[in-house]
């Protein structure tokens, strides 16, 4: 499972460490990001690249926007698990991750309320993004955010515990080594 390996410095704890691969998908994924944050903005404010035939915000408005979400919610996790560049992961970032699914799932049912039949404005009435489904997308995105949070890695994922040399209990007289790398995954 984890392969770690003992260097002069302490442990590492994989082989991906030396290589790119972790850069690699942080640059792919602040790329998907950045894609789905233009797709965001085209549905959430579509006069910004000269496109609004509407004054309010209707179904095709809310779909680009949802699927922007989920793009920037894809190429948000492309890019912080690039930061983990093969460390095992933390509960808090298993936490994270369902946080992400969780908000997005939310932001959804918020968007499309209407159209999935418990909003304001029932079927044969046209969808309209209304307050309290912007207050939902909001939430929406507020639990993706903190799901995000907490997918970050913590600086420092290597202790090195410091100690003094214990006498040896065989009685030689001899001292025991003086640190004890603790590894903590």
């Amino acid at each position: 499972m984890n392969n770690h390996k003992r260097t002069s410095k302490g442990y590492l704890s994989s082989d991906i460490r030396g290589n790119n691969i972790g850069r690699f998908r942080v640059l792919f994924g602040l790329i998907v990001t950045f894609i789905g944050l233009l797709v965001f903005l085209l549905g959430a404010e579509p006069r910004i690249f000269r496109l609004d035939r509407s004054p309010v915000t209707g179904f095709v408005q809310i779909a680009v926007f949802l699927v922007g979400l989920a793009i920037i919610c894809i190429g948000g996790y492309i890019t912080l698990n690039g930061l983990w560049n093969g460390d095992p992961k933390t509960i808090a970032a298993d936490i994270g991750l369902r946080l992400v699914s969780t908000g997005y799932v939310i932001a959804v049912a918020a968007g499309m309320a209407d159209v999935l039949g418990f909003g304001n404005h029932k079927f044969p009435d046209i969808p309209y993004f209304g307050p309290w489904q912007a207050s939902g997308v909001i939430l929406g995105q507020a639990i993706i955010a903190l799901g995000f949070l907490l997918l970050i890695p913590p600086r420092h994922r290597r202790y090195t515990v410091q100690l003094e040399k214990p006498e040896d209990p065989r009685g030689t007289g001899e001292r025991m080594p003086s640190d004890i790398n603790v590894v903590i995954d």
